[in-house]
This record gives structure tokens, sequence and C-alpha cells, in this order.
């Protein structure tokens, strides 16, 4: 009996060996790989708005809470509002934790809503994390006669947009239908930057989907001089920073109006997202994600992130893929609600 439990002992002790041995091998073999290759963050928009501005600061720091401490490197690759971004890193980055991309955060929707285009599975993507979670804003160019959320349904109002999946489209076609506002989208433009220039230009009156990062970080001189009148605050929770403008859900005429609008904005909660292709090693996505989770909380990183003017309220990615899973079982008749007003408004810019 004796001889037995010292076997089993020994059994025991040397398959904890085995697992103690193999865990350090793995990250050895992180260490070397990360050591030999840089991190580069693909992102899917031009230099100037509010994702590269993230991408950024994240790529200063994000470098030394990875193994072996790589060079962290930003690639833009604009185009397609970011969906360019998006089939990229799906279908074309290599498998191996080397790439990550930040995109739209509408795009993870878009293939329930309208999947032109789409080359991508938001359920398979590698979720890491989003930066922070966001309100967003419409607004009208002070001058222009707006002053009030019930201007834009008593009149035409033109807002520039990116793309037909951008933020800065389909908001105000999904307002349209469901709230009877009267907005005129004008899409093409190639990235957050020019829209904002076309604003200034007075090609159009406004924007019914900037991110409220974004002014504040790329055009912080709008609201220090007024520039421009906030109309409506769009996401599910107010930011008290933005004063007392209604936020958009609460002008819902009743609940099924209501639903519309809270499964369209609730990509609010995830307003910067990075992702890995599908099918990467699981120990390469655990890296990537304790590395994301870490910078979040890095002193250095918040601090400069905040003299940015770029706020810090993480999404992990554990918690962004239980939210697609969520945001995927919407009921159907919603879906089909919010599809319909997008192909009448994207037939409406044609």
């Amino acid at each position: 009996m004796v001889g037995r439990g010292v076997g089993r002992f020994v059994g025991v002790c040397a398959a904890v060996l085995g697992l103690t041995v193999s865990a350090g091998a793995v990250a050895q073999d992180l260490a070397a790989f990360y050591k030999a290759n840089p991190l580069q963050i693909v992102v899917g928009y031009g230099p100037g708005g509010g994702y590269d501005a993230y991408a950024r600061v994240l790529a200063r720091h994000m470098g030394k809470r990875l193994p072996g401490a790589p060079n962290v490197i930003v690639q833009n690759m604009p185009g397609a509002a970011s969906m360019k971004a998006a089939n990229y890193i799906y279908s074309i980055a290599p498998k191996d934790g080397s790439q990550i991309a930040t995109f739209s955060r509408g795009l993870p929707m878009q293939p329930l809503l309208d999947n032109q285009g789409v080359q991508y599975d938001a359920l398979k993507m590698g979720w890491v994390g989003s930066v922070a979670a966001e309100t967003s804003v419409m607004f009208a160019w002070a001058g222009t006669g707006f002053s009030s959320f019930e201007d834009t349904q008593r009149r035409e109002m033109l807002v520039s947009a990116s793309g037909a999946g951008a933020d800065s489209a389909t908001f105000p076609w999904i307002m349209n239908a469901v709230l009877g506002t009267r907005f005129r989208v004008i899409t093409g433009y190639p990235d957050a930057n020019s829209t904002m220039l076309a604003i200034e230009r007075s090609e159009v009156q406004g924007s019914a989907g900037t991110s409220w990062g974004s002014l504040t970080s790329s055009r912080a001189d709008w609201l220090a001089k007024n520039r421009i009148v906030v109309l409506a605050q769009l996401g599910l929770q107010s930011n008290p920073a933005i004063g007392s403008a209604p936020l958009i859900v609460d002008l819902a005429k009743d609940a099924a109006d209501r639903q519309v609008l809270e499964m369209i904005f609730a990509r609010q909660s995830f307003a910067y997202p990075y992702a890995a292709p599908p099918g990467l090693a699981p120990d390469r996505l655990a890296a990537l994600r304790a590395g994301f989770n870490a910078t979040m909380k890095d002193a250095d990183f918040i601090a400069e992130a905040t003299k940015m003017g770029l706020e810090v309220s993480p999404l992990t990615g554990e918690d962004m893929s239980v939210l697609m899973q969520k945001l995927y079982a919407t009921p159907a008749h919603v879906v089909e609600r919010a599809r319909r007003a997008i192909e009448s408004g994207k037939a409406a810019a044609k």
C-alpha cells in the first residue's frame, strides 16, 4: 500500500512538473516570437481621427505589456469606412498574433444590417478589447439655423458621412426611420477628418454621428469657440461632459422604437474595438488580451490619453465576445426594421 501511495505521489509530482515546464515553454515561445516580430496595429482610417489617436497612444505603451516587449507599429489602412481593414484582419492578415486591427464600432453588426462588401464573421473574430465606451453627438455648425433636435424633424439637414457602413451614415438613416428626422446624408468622404472638413467648408450643415472623443481630441477649438451646437447625445448613456442635449434613446415614442435604437446604439459600449484574426492559437490571443488589459491600467498610458482628451473606459475581449453573442441574438423583427431603414437611407443617398 505504501508503495502504491508513493507511486501516486510521484506520478502527481511528475504531472505538475510537466505542466509547469509546458507553461514555461509556451511563455518562452511567446517571448521569442514577439522579440522577433513587432506587433502591427492596422487602423481602418487615415491619420487625424479618434481611432488613429487611440491606436497611436496604445502603440506607445502596449509593447512593454507583451511577452518579449516587442515594438508596436501603427499602419493606416483607410477604405470603405474602415471595412477594408476589417476584411483584411479577418481574411488576409497572418494568424500568428503579429497583427491586430481597429475599425468602426458599427462593423461588428454590419453583417446583420447590410452585408454588402462584408468578408468577415464578427462572432469568429479574436476580440482583444475596446479602449473606451463612447457617446457620439449630433451637431450643427453654428449659424445654420439648427438649435435643437426638433429642428431636424422640421426641415432637411445635410450631414456628411465617410461611407454607408459608418456611424455617420447609419445613425441618421435609423433616426429618419424611427424618429422622423429629415437628414440628407452625403456619403463618400474618405475618413472622419474629411467629414469634419466638409462641415467647416459649409458643404454640409453638421453631423449626425461623430464621436465625442474625436471632437475633443481633434476639434477642441470648435467646442472652445462655440462653433457647433450639440443637438443630441447618441448612445445608451448620457455623458455629463456634453451638457444638457437629450439622449437619443429617450426620444423614442414607444417600446418598439426604443428597441431598435438600443440595438443600433449598443455599439457605443465598444466604441474603439481591437480584433485579431480568427483561428489564432489560444496562447497568442490570451497574450494579446492580457497585454491589452494591462495597458488599460497603465498609469502612463492613462495619463497620456487623458492629456490628449481621450477617455479610457475599457471593455475586455472576453466581454466583447459575450456582447457579440447577445447582439446577434436580437429578435429578427427588430433587425429587419433596422435593415429596412438602412436600405431606404442608402437608396435616398444615391
